[in-house]
């Protein structure tokens, strides 16, 4: 009985410290994010300014404090169309006080052509974010899109991929709450 104690105690202490460790990158690349490349030494993201739909202006540090998978995409980017329903997904399912999904139209993109892009698509739960002169974009060295960039609390890039994926898998929730976890 004791012996039993003793190895499960062991288990939970293991298993705790295993995650505590942080995310397990090859596990997600492994459940079908191939192209997630982390970063070595994360570095402060970004601070040029973007619009919402009103002309509001945000940086991207109205969302310290959270973990944020940042998306740019386009209205006439084909992978785009693929991937935003994903998105949609797991901001509908995992978004709140601790992660946010933030999407950025970069480039010219009307929100009129955001709104049909949008309602063809089924997207509900993301925001509706223009960068029209493409400076967060540039400042964040996109050069096709789709690019996700995963940012940490602290503010800093931790990953990136390029190229659409499908961000409601398993893989990317497990990615996602391990990257929320305390």
């Amino acid at each position: 009985m004791l012996r039993s104690a003793l190895l499960y105690t062991a288990l939970v202490f293991g298993a705790n410290t295993a995650f505590a460790a942080g995310p397990d990158w090859q596990a997600a690349r492994d459940g079908g994010l191939d192209k997630l490349v982390v970063a070595e030494d994360p570095a402060p993201v970004a601070a040029a300014e973007f619009t919402d739909r009103d002309g509001g202006t945000h940086t991207l540090a109205d969302w310290q404090g959270k973990v944020v998978l940042l998306n740019f995409w386009a209205t006439w980017c084909a992978p785009c169309r693929e991937e935003m329903p994903a998105l949609d997904r797991l901001q509908a399912e995992l978004g709140g006080d601790d992660f946010e999904v933030v999407t950025i139209a970069t480039g010219r993109n009307a929100v009129e052509r955001i709104d049909d892009f949008y309602a063809e698509v089924g997207v509900e739960n993301l925001p509706v974010l223009l960068d029209p002169r493409q400076q967060v974009a540039r400042e964040m060295g996109v050069v096709g899109l789709p690019v996700t960039v995963l940012i940490d609390r602290e503010g800093r890039e931790v990953a990136r991929y390029l190229g659409d994926a499908e961000w409601d898998s398993d893989a990317a929730k497990t990615l996602v709450t391990q990257l929320t976890a305390p």
